[in-house]
């Protein structure tokens, strides 16, 4: 009796390791999805059972190409030479825990925990580690735009990292968008319709949290028509004196400017000298100098711009007067070529007094 009792479980346990013996390996738990910042650290950690004659991978691989795969482990040992990597192994829950630290942007993508059955059959399960990122402004964002006025103008912006940066436009200074306000949220900011007010700096900005988020500037030209004015349309000066006539003009691109009288195009000569002063890309302040003023040269002067957009022009009327307009006649006047001192400020004064007691002389002599 005892001897048949002694073969039951003889029979009991050979039927218990062959049933073992045959039982497929499992993957029983991988770690979840993981968020880390660049110089973190992470632990991976794979449990499998009835593996134990079987080998035990951990793989990095490209969702995208699953082709390609880098081993990093098998079984207790790891296969890389990268001290930022470890391997550990618990016997006793029969975990492999693959651990990262100063975690790398290259770091991040799938983990995959392999069970290697056969050539042609293995056991699976795997965890994304994703790295936080600050935002860099991708290549294919607007750097330059130039329109013309009355056109639509369309400025983008993209941003990589993680998590994925949200994109805003600002101006300089907080100026008003062409949108309204002075925040607009997105990746393209679009203006219907360019006014030439909205030429200058737009600021994209790229932020997710990570660090200070990136900016990148973005000059918006806007192409308008000329636009003349003159400061004074009126100008008085003496004979043989010289006179400044002055205008301002607004325009981009830069126009071709020039100076008439009676339709004429005046050019730098013993009459006449112009100069041009750009202040910035879209204004320029020119003078015309009419140089020891004759008879003749009295009357109205035309300034006009030009460029590929339209024509625009301006008036300035010379005058003649007795008394010397200080400046420019604070300088040097001219006399048939030769040059003189013009009156200073106090001569000046000596003269507009003698001009008013002649002018009462003779208001006294015509009563009489």
């Amino acid at each position: 009796m005892a001897l048949n009792i002694f073969k039951y479980f003889t029979l009991l346990l050979c039927l218990t390791v062959a049933a073992y013996g045959q039982r497929t390996p499992t993957i029983s738990h991988i770690t979840q999805e993981q968020i880390r910042d660049i110089g973190g650290q992470v632990d991976l950690d794979c449990s499998v059972h009835y593996a134990q004659d079987y080998p035990v991978l951990w793989v990095k691989y490209d969702r995208l190409k699953t082709t390609e795969s880098l081993p990093l482990s098998t079984n207790s040992g790891l296969i890389i030479r990268d001290s930022r990597f470890s391997l550990r192994f618990d016997a006793a829950s029969a975990t492999y825990t693959l651990s990262i630290k100063d975690i790398q942007e290259t770091d991040a993508g799938w983990y995959q925990c392999q069970v290697i059955i056969t050539v042609s059959n293995k056991i699976t399960a795997e965890v994304e580690l994703q790295v936080r990122r600050p935002p860099i402004i991708s290549d294919n964002s607007t750097r330059s735009l130039v329109a013309s006025e009355g056109e639509s103008a369309q400025m983008e912006c993209y941003a990589g990292g993680f998590p994925p940066p949200k994109i805003s436009w600002r101006r300089e200074n907080n100026a008003i968008l062409p949108t309204g306000g002075s925040i607009y949220r997105g990746n393209i900011l679009k203006v219907t319709s360019v006014h030439k007010e909205d030429r200058g700096t737009y600021y994209c900005v790229a932020e997710n949290g990570v660090g200070k988020g990136a900016r990148r500037n973005i000059n918006l030209e806007v192409e308008f028509a000329p636009v003349v004015t003159v400061p004074r349309p009126r100008l008085g000066q003496a004979l043989q004196y010289d006179m400044d006539l002055e205008c301002h003009v607004e325009a981009y691109p830069p126009p071709a400017i020039s100076w008439l009288k009676d339709e004429v195009q005046l050019s730098n000569n013993q009459h006449y000298r112009i100069s041009h002063f750009a202040t910035a890309d879209e204004f320029t302040d020119t003078t015309l100098r009419v140089i020891t003023i004759e008879k003749r040269q009295y009357g109205m002067f035309t300034c006009k711009a030009q460029n590929k957009l339209g024509t625009d022009e301006g008036q300035v009327e010379l005058f003649e007067t007795i008394i010397p307009v200080c400046p420019p006649a604070c300088g040097q006047a001219r006399y048939a070529g030769a040059a003189a001192l013009a009156p200073a400020a106090g001569t000046a004064a000596a003269l507009l007094a003698a001009y008013t007691v002649l002018l009462l002389a003779r208001f006294a002599h015509t009563r009489h």
